[in-house]
């Protein structure tokens, strides 16, 4: 099976420059792009420019073909089921069917306060995503949707005319918990990681193939659970937040050294961000369109 390499865009250039990088990433042949989905980021893009993650990939449908685009990802910080349903089936409409929706349960940052609410407790945060997307699930397949939650409701909502996709656009669901990986087992299509925390400043590389190993063994075993094949559900692997988050982008041998571990591992799509200088993602702009068109000939 051949690795399929994406990549994710923060949504940092005006439009003027943004779509060229959009264009370009479709030139160089990467399966997706995605852009995060926040109100702000961490430094150093907390004070600089940002901008909203549909409208930006509604423009990008525009000046795309081939692509897939997606969110990488939403969540329920400061998103509704129902406003989010109606803008993701505009978003597949425009795209002519193109889009998956990347979606997790949120973290702790700017966005999860941004609307003047009380930060969530973990368990709070788990049930509003396991909420949020059971509801999301009905209001993308079906064309009208009653519900009444604890924390989201829907009153005779009209979703009509759906997906282009059917019977919705594919969810990725990016969870690594036990509540996460039933819930991506239940309703998603794909699955997200993006390695294990805990490693990321004092772990190493061995540490986190091992523990991603685990979790696609766990994703499997919820997939069981769930009365699913592990091989209907696809495995990626979000970039830049491993042990060894720089040296795949040293040279195109490094990142196919990095690259087939990790498929070894299960994960059949790699996401890399698009170089950004003065951030951790500050790559070597000529490495990372040679890793784009040389790497997955080497790993097919």
């Amino acid at each position: 099976m051949s690795l399929r390499l994406s990549t994710v865009i923060l949504p940092v250039y005006r439009w003027s420059e943004g779509r060229e990088v959009w264009r370009r990433a479709e030139a160089l042949g990467f399966g997706a792009a995605y852009t995060y989905d926040h109100l702000s980021w961490r430094v150093p893009f907390r004070d600089g420019t940002w901008f909203g993650a549909v409208p930006t990939l509604t423009a990008a449908a525009g000046v795309t073909e081939r692509m897939r685009l997606g969110t990488m990802v939403t969540s329920p910080n400061f998103r509704h089921p129902v406003t989010l349903a109606k803008d993701l089936i505009t978003l597949d409409d425009v795209s002519g069917g193109r889009v998956t929706l990347g979606i997790g349960a949120g973290g702790t940052g700017f966005d999860a306060v941004a609307l003047g609410q009380e930060p969530w407790s973990p368990r709070e945060r788990a049930d509003r995503f396991a909420e949020f997307v059971a509801l999301l699930d009905r209001l993308l397949t079906e064309p009208a949707v009653s519900s009444q939650g604890t924390h989201y409701s829907a009153v005779e909502a009209r979703t009509i005319p759906g997906c282009v996709q059917t019977p919705r656009l594919p969810f990725a669901v990016a969870a690594t918990g036990p509540r996460g990986m039933r819930l991506a087992a239940r309703h998603g299509q794909a699955w997200v990681t993006t390695g294990d925390p805990a490693l990321y400043d004092e772990g190493t590389p061995e540490q986190s193939l091992a523990a991603i190993r685990g979790q696609v063994e766990r994703l499997e075993a919820a997939l069981g659970e769930a009365g699913r094949e592990a091989a209907g559900m696809h495995r990626v692997l979000l970039t830049g937040f491993t042990p060894d988050r720089a040296t795949p982008f040293a040279s195109v041998d490094a990142f196919v050294d990095f690259a087939g571990r990790h498929a070894e591992a299960g994960i059949e799509e790699i996401v890399l961000h698009w170089p950004i200088p003065n951030s951790d993602f500050a790559y070597d702009p000529d490495v990372f369109e040679r890793i784009a068109t040389e790497a997955p000939a080497q790993l097919a």
